[in-house]
């Protein structure tokens, strides 16, 4: 299998994180440079189908796109450890939080560094500071949510880290390119992010 990434983008950090979670090293990884349009190129595009990373060329030749995809069909050939629930129920949850962290939380604090980092210009049409602004504190609203929940459990969907967790914590270290911190009264929000800092695979998928 073929992993196309890219190392300063965030959804491809996602995919490293669940192979050194899972400690999957049979994955020939292609770079993909984004700055330089890589992407957008004809054979790019017609091998993934969008520009965009990650994706994963399987052996048959088969190329599965979006992040989250990737993991669950990492996760059904390397089922251990788990990351997207073990039974109906589990499975579910995860879904929920997973979804509720990349469209709530996610994709807002990925907007508002691109709309804002100098460098990623070249990414977007034109700047549009009112529309970072806006994702911004829409992310915001939901770290509140989350700091509730996380007041009483360890991880955002199980008592286990989860691709949730990965999703979560991914869209707030790509904010830190803007030098962004959550408000610190987000103290729950805070033991979690440690705790999800200190894993290992954690540095793995820098």
């Amino acid at each position: 299998m073929k992993l196309y990434d890219s190392h300063r983008a965030p959804n491809p950090r996602r995919v490293r994180w669940v192979m050194a979670e899972k400690g999957i090293e049979d994955v020939q990884i292609v770079p993909v440079d984004i700055m330089s349009g890589d992407h957008k190129t004809a054979e790019y595009r017609n091998r993934v189908g969008v520009p965009h990373v990650p994706a994963l060329e399987l052996d048959d030749g088969t190329t599965i796109s979006e992040s989250v995809a990737i993991g669950r069909y990492l996760e059904s050939i390397y089922p251990e450890p788990n990351l997207f629930g073990v039974d109906a129920r589990e499975q579910a949850i995860v879904e929920m939080w997973t979804r509720r962290c990349e469209f709530y939380l996610a994709n807002p604090m990925m907007l508002n560094v691109r709309l804002t980092h100098p460098a990623l210009a070249v990414l977007e049409a034109t700047p549009q500071p009112q529309v970072a602004e806006f994702n911004r504190l829409a992310a915001e609203r939901f770290m509140k949510t989350l700091d509730r929940h996380l007041a009483d459990h360890p991880f955002i969907a199980l008592d286990r880290f989860t691709i949730a967790d990965i999703v979560g914590v991914v869209g707030l270290d790509f904010a830190r390119l803007v030098k962004y911190r959550p408000p610190e009264e987000f103290t729950h929000l805070a033991r979690w992010l440690d705790d999800c800092r200190a894993r290992p695979a954690a540095k793995a998928g820098i």
